[in-house]
């Protein structure tokens, strides 16, 4: 059910994980109508959303399905739910994911919180990136191993972010459960109303033919 017909190359995932074909709104409205139509109860698929949802707050990046997936196991939620919610992260809610979970964690750490930019953030991760290549790298050339980035990289951003991530987190994963449990629920309970109808007009048409002589 959930197959597409033509496979995308991997360029494309890519492509479409940093801006996808039609768009945000598009993609925000695919999701939201794979969600409603997940065969499990509204609680469940609601739960399932709420782990995606924590899971986009923290930096882990490249493995919040992972995360995400593991949430919802924990909580017994819908593990599918719970990876298309994961879309709750993207480059338009970046930012202020990353703002609001930095500002908690200099605050719970008490550190200093010199407030960063989008590129300031990404130029971080990008130098911490580095980093761990070249002084992969440095174990077969035997060149000198500098942890410099990657410390400052652990120390200003990394940790402040997943530490800070976790309260607004399950703030929003609640806020998440608790708005999509009427809509799922609503949105099945209409559904269900439809299959009920087309089954009575079947077999409405069924008695009829077998009426006639």
């Amino acid at each position: 059910m959930f197959k597409r017909r033509d496979k995308r190359r991997f360029g494309r995932v890519m492509l479409d994980s940093v801006y996808p074909r039609g768009g945000w709104a598009r993609a925000f409205h695919y999701v939201t109508h794979r969600l409603r139509r997940l065969p499990d109860s509204p609680h469940k698929v609601a739960r399932g959303i709420a782990a995606g949802v924590f899971a986009s707050f923290t930096p882990l990046f490249g493995l919040h399905f992972f995360v995400a997936g593991l949430v919802a196991w924990a909580v017994r939620g819908n593990i599918l739910a719970a990876l298309l919610a994961t879309l709750f992260g993207n480059p338009l809610t970046f930012l202020p994911i990353a703002m609001v979970s930095l500002k908690t964690g200099h605050f719970l750490l008490g550190s200093r919180f010199d407030e960063p930019t989008e590129s300031t953030l990404i130029a971080k991760f990008r130098g911490a990136g580095e980093d761990l290549l070249d002084n992969l790298l440095a174990v077969f050339s035997g060149a000198e191993a500098n942890w410099a980035k990657l410390g400052q990289f652990y120390h200003e951003l990394f940790l402040p972010y997943l530490i800070g991530g976790i309260a607004p987190g399950i703030a929003a994963g609640l806020v998440a459960y608790y708005l999509s449990v009427p809509v799922i629920t609503a949105y099945q309970n209409r559904r269900r109303g439809r299959l009920k109808e087309k089954l009575a007009e079947l077999r409405q048409k069924t008695g009829k033919a077998d009426d006639r002589p």
